[in-house]
């Protein structure tokens, strides 16, 4: 039977010595940090037996079939790409102690506006171990201490993941700046409250994870939101740039944020649709559902046993699978309209040719990406030159898009005096 008094005593205590973990941060300086995080690459290489082997357990205990799967998995190939992210990280600045402004006012008195770390930083997050990596290196380049409350999905990879970063920590003779919270649900609340101990959560999950943060947290919260995808092919779409764009958003990852989940296509060239998805049908075995112009026109191009009609719940659905929706549209005015419905702001994509279209659709289109002529699966902060994310920010506040080291400050403003005082005025 679960004792949710420990777990939170649990928390609570892991939560204090955070904090003073992430006080001694501020005297640990940006080259001591970097070797943190080239040691930590190498370690992760090094001991990529031992994590794969905690992941495989964890693999185990999950359905093959579940979305969640390929993000829960580890691999060779997919460590060495932390490795090379850790590396990427180390060598990016340091986001801290940058002056964003300085005046001197008339009285004498000098003014800075410095950047500075959050101090304690709260993930919430599911079956993606990789995220226990990125989010430490992140935090750490940008002086923050963290905790990570992970799923029980993932138990046995993060465990391992954190123990060898502590690992690594203790060698460079640096605090432990990483708590791992308990996988159990019980943890998280004492997480959500925890004003006194942590200064910003972040979830990162799907829908259902992140409303429960936002509606329950009395910590300040920054949304990375589920990924509710559209590609809107114009009346001046170029078809191989289209085709190779759909296929690309659609099929490269299918349980990423970034993945694409319904095709917009122009009334006009719906003959080219059988064209467009081919691919999809023929190498991928992508589901999809098509309202009733699309449907007819796909219907003997596409197998049988993929092609079924839309409901209206296929749109504004996350996917995470090999799974779409298609909807015709009379114009790139409808198209925009459609996603302003149903998007969830996250990324979105236009193929056409037409320059006031295009810019139209750029304008006008509310969302943290938005792209002319490329696929969504770019939104990524190692693709967009930030060398990792801690997540994708759909919100306007503080943070939009790929979040990275600069959004993981705040700043303090520096006054230096020479006995000024303020009148009675």
């Amino acid at each position: 039977m679960i004792n949710t008094q420990t777990i939170e005593a649990n928390v609570l205590q892991g939560l204090v010595q955070l904090r003073k973990a992430s006080r001694q941060l501020l005297t640990v300086t940006p080259a001591q940090i970097n070797e943190v995080l080239l040691a930590l690459a190498e370690a992760a290489l090094e001991q990529q037996a031992v994590i794969l082997a905690a992941n495989a357990r964890d693999l185990g205990r999950m359905d093959p079939q579940n979305p969640m799967y390929d993000r829960l998995l580890l691999n060779p190939s997919r460590l060495a790409q932390i490795a090379a992210d850790l590396r990427n990280v180390a060598a990016l600045p340091s986001p801290l102690q940058r002056e964003l402004s300085s005046q001197t006012l008339p009285n004498g008195m000098q003014l800075q506006k410095m950047t500075v770390p959050l101090g304690v930083v709260g993930v919430v997050y599911e079956a993606r171990p990789n995220v226990t990596f990125d989010v430490f290196a992140l935090c750490l380049k940008a002086g923050n201490a963290v905790v990570l409350k992970g799923g029980s999905d993932a138990h046995d990879s993060n465990q391992a993941i954190v123990k060898l970063i502590h690992q690594v920590l203790q060698q460079a003779g640096l605090p432990e700046v990483v708590f791992l919270a308990p996988s159990e649900r019980e943890a998280l609340t004492p997480i959500l409250r925890a004003n006194d101990h942590i200064d910003l959560i972040i979830p990162r999950g799907g829908q259902g994870l992140i409303s429960y943060v936002r509606q329950n947290a009395t910590v300040p919260v920054i949304e990375t939101g589920a990924g509710i995808v559209h590609t809107y092919f114009d009346a001046s779409g170029n078809l191989d740039k289209g085709r190779r764009i759909i296929e690309n958003a659609k099929t490269r990852r299918v349980s990423v944020c970034n993945a694409l989940d319904t095709l917009l296509i122009h009334e006009s060239r719906l003959a080219d649709l059988p064209a467009l998805v081919r691919e999809l049908g023929s190498r991928h075995q992508v589901r999809i559902f098509a309202d009733a112009a699309a449907y007819q026109v796909l219907q003997g191009h596409y197998p049988a046993e993929y092609l079924h009609p839309a409901r209206e719940e296929h749109f504004g659905t996350e996917f995470l699978s090999l799974q779409m929706s298609i909807k015709t549209v009379g114009s790139d005015s409808e198209a925009i309209a459609h996603i302003d419905h149903y998007s969830s702001r996250h990324s979105e994509a236009i193929v056409a040719e037409d320059p006031k279209v295009i810019d139209r659709f750029l304008t006008q289109v509310d969302a943290a990406a938005v792209y002319a002529n490329a696929s969504t699966a770019f939104t990524d902060g190692a693709q967009f030159g930030l060398g990792a994310e801690i997540g994708i920010s759909t919100q306007k506040l503080h943070a939009r898009g790929p979040m990275a080291l600069q959004e993981l400050c705040s700043y303090k403003w520096i006054i230096r005096g020479d006995g000024q005082i303020r009148d009675q005025s």
